[in-house]
């Protein structure tokens, strides 16, 4: 059986855009089949296929850090 395709469209971070599509040059694939793949995911796991979560205060202190270039080791 094969897939019907449609184009659909996106806002996307251009900057993050840029840096995926490298990625996905070196795994050999297109920006539309990691598109499809991430979907697949979604459809099988019923939800997203990593785990998004609220950062508590000590992580939050850590990006802020990062952002302010302070105590990085």
């Amino acid at each position: 059986m094969t897939a019907v395709r449609e184009t659909t469209s996106v806002k996307l971070d251009k900057q993050i855009k840029e840096e995926a599509k490298l990625v996905f040059a070196k795994l050999g694939i297109s920006m539309g089949d990691a598109i499809n793949m991430f979907l697949a995911q979604v459809s099988m796991t019923k939800g997203l296929p990593f785990d998004v979560k609220i950062p508590n205060d000590e992580t939050k202190e850590v990006f802020q850090d990062i952002l302010d270039g302070e105590n990085i080791k």
